[in-house]
């Protein structure tokens, strides 16, 4: 029983991976096509805004809402125990992304501008320690990497960031109605009110400079 615990604990575990085939595989690719990727679990309030923002960024090849950074005991919760309070658990996304085409630095600095991260504990009309700013790293480096790129924020958001950033135990997939939800359901009214004015000014973020 203890080592299946441990299997799936793993499983959930965010890991530097590769896509590379060994050479002469089926598919025809060389080591010169293989593309490494990197993932890092950040929570920015509801998880349907901050999903559909990183999905706008090129170079990130998928975004997975989730849960993370709960009390030990609740393994694999529900949508309905997270958003009680109870659990400690955060509204999260794994951003799995190019550090090819986008860098670990570029990625933390648009997390700046997908929420208010001066806002403990809410984020408009959401409110609840679900909803908190929180970066979670699994490495040295992407802890070096979010500490950097606060203190490069912190100045334009008054000195009053107020985003822990702190190791990553487990990330748990949330419920398959959660996954690509504005991409599912645009014309829901929390979609047009919330997530769409936001990726309008993702978008204006991202736009190259005339």
């Amino acid at each position: 029983m203890k080592l299946q615990k441990i299997a799936t604990a793993l499983a959930f575990i965010p890991v530097l991976h590769s896509a590379a085939t060994p050479s002469g595989a089926a598919d025809g690719t060389s080591p010169a096509s293989a593309s490494v990727t990197e993932t890092i679990v950040l929570g920015g309030g509801c998880f349907w805004c901050t999903e559909a923002a990183y999905q706008l960024v090129p170079g990130v090849k998928s975004v997975t809402s989730g849960y993370a950074g709960g009390h030990p005991r609740w393994q694999n919760p529900t949508y309905e125990q997270v958003c009680s309070g109870t659990t400690g658990h955060a509204e999260v996304v794994k951003v799995e992304f190019d550090p090819a085409v986008v860098t670990l630095d570029r990625v933390l600095d648009l997390f700046w501008h997908i929420h208010d991260p001066t806002m403990l504990n809410r984020q408009g009309a959401d409110v609840g320690t679900q909803y908190r700013s929180v970066i979670f790293y699994a490495t040295p480096a992407q802890k070096a990497a979010a500490e950097a790129s606060l203190a490069r924020a912190n100045p334009e958001w008054g000195g009053k960031i107020v985003t822990e950033i702190t190791a990553l135990d487990v990330f748990y997939p949330a419920e398959a109605y959660h996954q690509n939800y504005y991409k599912n359901n645009p014309q829901a009214g929390y979609c047009r009110a919330v997530i769409k004015p936001k990726l309008d000014k993702l978008k204006r973020t991202l736009a190259p400079s005339p």
